[in-house]
């Protein structure tokens, strides 16, 4: 998740002495999207790759990955949140392809994790070297996902890491379910829906390590999002920056934490709730796949240009609706929104650009402006993992 600060810095780059780098990728992308797609295995394959050289780049040299490569500044130093969620991402590539080093690779950013772990069990939020230093609710249970696929996959090295973690959110957690104790200083102020991905973390805590009241801190907390949704599935209090268009990144924050909430308490409440925000989603993915980086509360476009992160992001939760529903428009939305991402990710280009997907699209949008983000390639690599699986059981391979 970008932080205000970084796109201050970026927004207010001086445009006319651009490094050529960055002004060629402007002048690329309003050019518009490449008409070649490289498929989802070339995709995979070339973030896999860039999320590799983002560990080995980071300029903290520790262990986590590197938030992102700027087209301004370069490397930068290694970002705990998102070193957490990519976590199992590498985990899970390691498993289907039985690499070794992709293994050595999550545990190195395991390791991190638990080595920057506050005594209490949170973890700060922004990059290593951001300060303030101080605990978050959002970055932990973003780490605490990772922190529970450790467990899962390599045993109990890491069960002290996730159940401080796991502890320290179910009882920094307010009666209503909300968190407010420990909120991010690299976000505008106020509760956020979009905790229900915080939510899931705990879910993956009680199935790691259940019997601890993990689980349910995490339903208490997805029962309070839903006072913030409307009736159409939009959700009030969902953005960092902007709660009247929020970034469909946080959209697809709130929508995943639903949807794991559904899969761990078997609610057809819970279900509901995501096919509600999942339909607004579907309907404002246009025929190419361009889904506006913002959306309004009718789910109409509310920015000029797409968040690539939340493209990916919903497209993995609409194939999540589609096995859930049966529903055909699900999984054609969510294949329209990937094929745009891929057209977005370079497979052959710069080392620093090869696999890396940018923030925005164009590349000045105004989320992640100039920079190819951690994130962004872990999302995307979710998103074709996921449709390559379902094009198999569908017989579209």
């Amino acid at each position: 998740m970008r932080t205000l600060l970084s796109t201050i810095r970026n927004t207010l780059a001086p445009r006319a002495g651009l490094p050529p780098a960055a002004r060629l990728e402007r002048q690329s992308d309003r050019r518009g999207l490449p008409a070649l797609d490289p498929g989802p295995q070339a995709v995979i394959h070339a973030c896999t790759a860039w999320l590799g050289a983002a560990q080995d780049h980071s300029t903290s040299a520790d262990g986590g990955v590197a938030r992102d490569y700027s087209l301004l500044t370069g490397w930068s130093s290694s970002y705990p949140e998102t070193t957490g969620y990519i976590i199992p991402t590498i985990i899970a590539l390691a498993q289907r392809t039985h690499d070794a080093a992709l293994h050595g690779r999550a545990r190195r950013m395991l390791d991190w994790c638990v080595a920057i772990q506050f005594p209490e069990g949170g973890y700060q939020g922004g990059k290593i070297d951001s300060t303030p230093r101080v605990p978050v609710t959002f970055n932990t249970g973003q780490i605490l996902l990772g922190l529970a696929a450790g467990v899962t996959a390599y045993g109990q090295a890491y069960a002290d890491a996730m159940h401080r973690a796991a502890s320290w959110l179910r009882d920094s957690q307010d009666a209503d379910g909300c968190w407010r104790r420990h909120p991010t200083p690299f976000a505008g102020p106020g509760d956020k829906a979009y905790e229900t991905h915080v939510a899931w973390g705990l879910f993956e805590a009680d199935r790691a390590a259940p019997g601890h009241g993990y689980g349910a801190a995490g339903l208490r907390q997805v029962d309070w999002a839903l006072t913030r949704q409307r009736p159409n599935g939009w959700f009030d209090s969902n953005c960092l920056d902007n709660p009247q268009r929020p970034l469909t990144h946080t959209i697809g924050y709130a929508l995943r934490g639903l949807l794991e909430a559904h899969r761990f308490a078997a609610r057809t409440d819970l279900l509901d709730a995501a096919v509600r925000t999942g339909t607004g989603i579907a309907g404002a993915v246009a025929a190419d796949g361009y889904l506006a980086g913002r959306l309004g509360p009718d789910f109409q476009p509310g920015a000029g240009y797409a968040c690539l992160t939340g493209s990916a992001q919903n497209a993995h939760c609409l194939f999540l609706l589609y096995r859930l529903t049966g529903e055909r428009r699900y999984l054609d939305a969510g294949r329209r929104l990937n094929r745009y991402v891929r057209r977005a990710v370079s497979i052959d280009g710069p080392a620093h650009a090869r696999g890396g997907v940018k923030g925005s699209f164009p590349v000045d949008g105004d989320y992640g402006t100039w920079a190819y983000l951690n994130w962004a390639a872990k999302f995307c690599i979710d998103a074709n993992l996921l449709e390559v699986e379902i094009d198999r059981e569908t017989g579209d391979a």
